[in-house]
């Protein structure tokens, strides 16, 4: 079964064909730039990329011009089903469900809840069921994975009513990647995964750590939204909520101006100019002492989770590393790990240090360590496909 699976963001349609009991890949690209004056629309095929600039004015367009593409170069009739990544499921998904007026209506509602994702996440879907109106489609979602997580875990120490009136909680995101990596390292361990307690760190632009304990989340570092938790690129992660007032009063901004500095302007990026972690480096290297203090930073708020995880869980049987700056940042995995010393992790610094190829699965740890240390590359397109056959095989809605 192939399936096309859609990821619809404010700007870009990132798309992937692929059958996920192979695993091969057929066709992958973004359309990135939708609504701008050129928009850039990138696919690679049989190994060749290929770029074409074009203006694309919206979702529906964009999805149109992605699937003129795969009727030239695979064929519509090899697709069949279509996967949608969407970001906020709240309470009512706990896994993927079969798109139908039902689950538009839920992701709908969940919109207040993820303005600056669920709006295009729905684009995409509506897109595809006008222009595939025959196929069967499934929304798969970040949050699903996190739903396992205990109430005294995902509840915050305010006003229980504003729990049950507003469903104000911890959601975590990042649910696919956490979920299929944690997969992969249950083969490494040679355990089902229903046996492994893992902490799984998904480190990118956006990044969060997850305790899995028994094969399920049960705690994560991002909350109501994907501001809390770990320094981030542009966003905060943890901070005192009187600094949002605070900040209004000063700088004299309402509070959604206030949130955007949080979300856009702040982590790496407001310590020390810079959001990209390769560049921070090397600009540490050359003594940029900012740049110094951002990594320094970011290792710091990154153990205290770790380590609040490994406290949580019964036991650890490894720590994985994921996403862009989990699997290239060899010199943060070295720092962190080094932190770690006191609960018995040793990393092999050799194999840490090498050059990775893409989909390069690695176990890093050191002889001697209490807990395992892997590196495994996200793949959150085949989690998303996999979960797009299950849940339309179990016709789930």
């Amino acid at each position: 079964m192939n399936v096309l699976v859609i990821n619809a963001g404010s700007s870009s349609v990132k798309f992937q064909v692929l059958d996920p009991a192979t695993e091969k890949t057929m066709i992958k690209g973004i359309v990135d730039g939708i609504g701008l004056p050129t928009c850039e629309y990138r696919y690679t095929h049989k190994g060749k990329e290929h770029s074409i600039k074009q203006k694309i004015k919206d979702h529906n367009a964009a999805v149109k011009a992605v699937l003129e593409t795969i009727s030239e170069l695979v064929g519509l009739d090899r697709i069949n089903a279509v996967g949608h990544r969407v970001v906020h499921g709240g309470e009512y998904f706990s896994s993927a469900a079969v798109v139908n007026s039902d689950t538009i209506r839920k992701i709908s509602e969940l919109c207040e809840l993820a303005p600056l994702h669920n709006p295009h996440n729905l684009s995409g879907i509506k897109a595809c069921r006008k222009l595939l109106p025959k196929l069967k489609q499934a929304a798969v979602f970040d949050t699903a994975f996190h739903q396992s997580m205990p109430p005294h875990s995902f509840l915050y120490a305010i006003p229980y009513e504003y729990y049950k009136r507003y469903k104000i909680r911890k959601y975590g995101f990042h649910g696919t990647s956490h979920k299929y990596v944690a997969g992969i390292a249950a083969k490494m361990l040679k355990k089902p995964l229903s046996r492994c307690n893992l902490v799984t760190c998904h480190l990118g632009n956006g990044s969060s750590v997850t305790a899995i304990q028994n094969g399920k989340s049960v705690d994560t570092s991002m909350g109501f939204t994907p501001l809390q938790g770990l320094i981030m690129g542009t966003r905060s992660g943890d901070i005192d909520p009187e600094v949002v007032s605070f900040l209004q009063d000063k700088l004299k901004k309402d509070r959604h101006e206030v949130i955007n500095i949080l979300n856009k302007r702040s982590g790496l990026k407001g310590i020390c100019g810079y959001s990209d972690v390769r560049t921070i480096h090397e600009k540490a290297l050359k003594g940029c002492k900012r740049c110094d203090l951002a990594l320094d930073m970011f290792a710091f708020r990154f153990v205290e989770y770790i380590g609040a995880y490994v406290a949580e869980l019964p036991s650890v049987d490894a720590i994985v590393f994921t996403a862009g700056i989990g699997e290239g940042a060899y010199y943060l995995r070295k720092k962190v790990c080094d932190m770690l010393k006191n609960i018995g992790v040793r990393i092999n610094y050799k194999k840490n240090s090498k050059n990775r190829a893409v989909d390069y699965v690695d176990d890093i740890t050191a002889r001697g360590s209490k807990i395992k240390v892997f590196v495994i590359p996200t793949n959150e397109e085949l989690m998303i496909a996999k979960e797009t056959v299950d849940a339309i095989a179990k016709k789930r809605h």
